[in-house]
């Protein structure tokens, strides 16, 4: 292995609701690991049902790093995600312990385990004050005009991505996707990947999303909407299915099964994300992951 020299970093991803968290607790409580969340929306305050962070009860006393960091009006991106990951890799590493980067977020876990360089274009706001009030499909075209490249690969449903995306094509004047370099590797890299099949993926998803609602998910939502009106960041499942407050019945069923629907296609494109990486050993199992792990902390 050609950076068995570096640090070891154990990388637990895959698509929503396959069950990540709670194979990387297991294997941390094994191995004797802490867990860095990979995940683009649990690190946000205030957005625990929706987004299924871990209770405090399934962490089973694993510590857990890079979840509920920044309110939602907070300005936040890759790039302070990656410095902030890469700092609490380190310090875990520092402890003698192993940490485990666990989440769903493509786009976090390559910029750690590539080292991906980043164009540094601050936020500019009359360019995103006039892309926010077009729809995904047309930022969606507007992006695929600057950059057909990364058109290919870009999250067309994400509209924050979509806005970022077309702001640096704008500023720089050059294609986005074009402008992220690799740097050398930091660290020594295990990828697990969990695959399940559909119908698996599909009875996961439902138990989840009925669980959220149980646990307050219409609540949650209902202050959120008071707190921070129209933040873009509700615009994402779990959130943007809901029309009004108080729900009718009917209504209530009708957002349950839009969050399932929506939940499955999201699920499907983080796939295509995924398969792109070689790298990444696929699982069913937890014995498998054990082994995997074991093999490559024995190296």
């Amino acid at each position: 292995m050609k950076n068995n020299k570096l640090p070891k970093l154990i990388v637990i991803l895959g698509p929503t609701a396959t069950g990540k968290t709670g194979l990387a607790i297991k294997l941390a409580k094994k191995f004797k690991g802490e867990i860095v969340s990979a995940d683009s929306r649990q690190i946000y305050k205030e957005m625990t049902v929706g987004t299924a962070k871990p209770t405090k009860k399934e962490m089973k006393a694993i510590p857990h790093h890079l979840i509920d960091i920044i309110y939602p009006n907070e300005k936040f991106n890759v790039a302070l995600y990656k410095k902030m990951a890469i700092q609490t890799i380190k310090d875990i590493q520092k402890k003698k312990k192993i940490p485990f980067l666990v989440g769903g977020t493509g786009l976090y876990i390559q910029s750690i385990i590539d080292n991906v360089i980043f164009p540094e274009v601050s936020p500019q706001k009359e360019i995103r004050k006039e892309l926010m009030e077009k729809t995904k499909e047309e930022l969606f075209k507007i992006y695929k005009k600057l950059d057909p490249r990364g058109a290919e690969f870009i999250d067309k449903e994400n509209k924050r991505r979509l806005i970022r995306a077309i702001e640096v094509c704008r500023v720089t004047k050059k294609p986005f996707w074009g402008q992220r370099k690799k740097g050398k590797p930091l660290f020594n890299i295990l990828q697990i990947g969990i695959k399940l099949s559909k119908e698996e993926l599909k009875k996961r998803i439902s138990k989840r999303t009925k669980s959220m609602f149980k646990s307050g998910l219409e609540k949650e939502v209902e202050d959120l909407r008071k707190k921070y009106d129209k933040l873009l960041l509700l615009q994402t499942i779990g959130y943007l299915e809901w029309p009004s407050f108080p729900l009718t019945t009917k209504e209530n069923k009708e957002v349950k099964k839009t969050i399932k629907y929506h939940t499955l296609q999201f699920s499907k494109r983080q796939m295509t994300w995924f398969k792109r990486d070689k790298r990444i050993h696929w699982i069913k199992k937890y014995p498998e992951a054990e082994n995997l792990v074991k093999e490559f902390l024995k190296n």
